[in-house]
């Protein structure tokens, strides 16, 4: 879902009906039940607002989806998938939260993953470069509870050692080898442009967003994450026309404001 509202609505002033996301969705084997259960549930999350018009019902971004949408968006075409801007910095976060905090603690794993973080040791998560992550704390509102520092390895440690003791860089490079496996082929089960586009988002997505972006120079030689790269762009230029113009023709959309 997510996928399909960074592609369709993201950038845009509009609201989309839940019959047409289902009618997109069922071409992918989605069922009307999924789809409907997964806008209610985004809306009472506050991810998404709701709006009527008549009997029909639309479903816009919030504030804070657009943001986590719009951070999609900069990794998949503005950051790019090989790192070869590593300055030799590392952001460290230490933390130690009780029991009865362990829902924070999980989350806060979680967030520290998705920004690129891998553990080090118990309660201490490494990134290569300079991270920002005041958003994080204070979300959670953990202040007090985390300690965040840039610094460079000193002898005896090595940049390399806090990749091969930080990050399962096998199962980074797996995740690339598959999408080419999958992807770089003529053959497609899928039925049009408009659906292959957001399958083929969906699978670029869920391997960069647990790609931590780590120095290339770090990485095993041969690395596969610039060649998926080059196809995952190569693919989508060529469904970009017939994709726009099948959404055009499927999504019934409505002006929204605010």
């Amino acid at each position: 879902m997510l996928t399909f509202l960074g592609i369709h609505v993201l950038g845009r002033a509009v609201a989309v009906s839940s019959g047409s996301v289902i009618e997109v969705f069922a071409r992918i084997g989605v069922s009307e039940e999924a789809v409907r259960s997964t806008l209610t549930r985004m809306a009472s999350r506050g991810l998404l607002t709701r709006h009527r018009d008549g009997r029909k019902v639309y479903f816009g971004l919030s504030p804070r989806l657009a943001a986590v949408l719009e951070d999609g968006r900069r990794r998949v075409w503005e950051t790019g998938a090989v790192n070869r801007a590593g300055d030799g910095d590392w952001t460290l976060v230490g933390f130690s939260l009780p029991d009865s905090r362990r829902g924070d603690r999980h989350d806060l794993r979680t967030q520290l993953t998705w920004e690129g973080f891998g553990p080090l040791q118990n309660g201490l998560w490494v990134a290569a470069g300079s991270r920002d992550v005041t958003a994080i704390i204070e979300q959670l509102d953990l202040a007090g509870h985390v300690t965040v520092l840039t610094a460079r390895p000193a002898k005896p440690t090595e940049s390399a050692e806090l990749v091969r003791k930080a990050f399962d860089t096998k199962t980074i490079e797996a995740r690339y080898l598959d999408f080419l496996a999958k992807w770089d082929t003529a053959r497609s089960p899928w039925p049009d442009d408009l659906t292959r586009q957001l399958v083929l988002h969906t699978d670029w997505l869920q391997v960069i967003r647990r790609d931590p972006h780590l120095p290339a120079e770090h990485l095993p030689g041969g690395w596969p994450a610039e060649r998926a790269e080059r196809l995952f762009r190569k693919l989508d230029e060529s469904l970009r026309e017939g994709a726009a113009k099948e959404a055009g023709a499927v999504l019934d959309t409505l002006a929204v404001t605010g």
